[in-house]
């Protein structure tokens, strides 16, 4: 895997706490890294969401785990404007299950890390997992 540095152009794909964050307007929950990355991301490589982030939303807005400003339908057609949608191809799923190095259960986890791996992008978040799986060098995850 590439360092982040080497790859600041390649697009962000965000965890789905992050695109909450930024499509709820709290740039205040990134840190001076991740705002970085953010910027970098619009005017080189694009952002990405995954579907599996769209999922994740659904699930907890059925649960009442967050509150959207608009019925979760409506709201994801409006926040996936200005993200490429990075989809949930067979490759990304199996890979999802067999990642290397050591990775936790969480199947959101597994798929976004598996998603920034077999894409080649990077991966911006503040889970603490994830954190650490990039620092073991098996994808390029960056501080939320």
């Amino acid at each position: 895997m590439p360092s982040e540095e080497s790859s600041t152009a390649r697009p962000l794909l965000l965890d789905t706490h992050c695109w909450l964050w930024i499509e709820s307007g709290h740039p205040e929950n990134f840190s001076e890294v991740g705002l970085l990355a953010l910027e970098q991301g619009r005017r080189s490589g694009g952002l990405m969401i995954s579907v599996i982030s769209v999922w994740e939303v659904a699930l907890l807005d059925s649960k009442g785990r967050i509150r959207l400003s608009l019925p979760c339908e409506e709201w994801v057609r409006q926040a996936r404007a200005g993200y490429e949608l990075a989809s949930l191809p067979p490759e990304i799923a199996v890979e999802s299950n067999h990642l290397p190095g050591d990775f936790h259960t969480d199947p959101v986890d597994r798929i976004l890390a598996a998603t920034a791996r077999r894409l080649g992008v990077r991966l911006l978040t503040r889970d603490d997992k994830l954190l650490q799986y990039g620092q073991q060098g098996h994808a390029v995850v960056v501080p939320a």
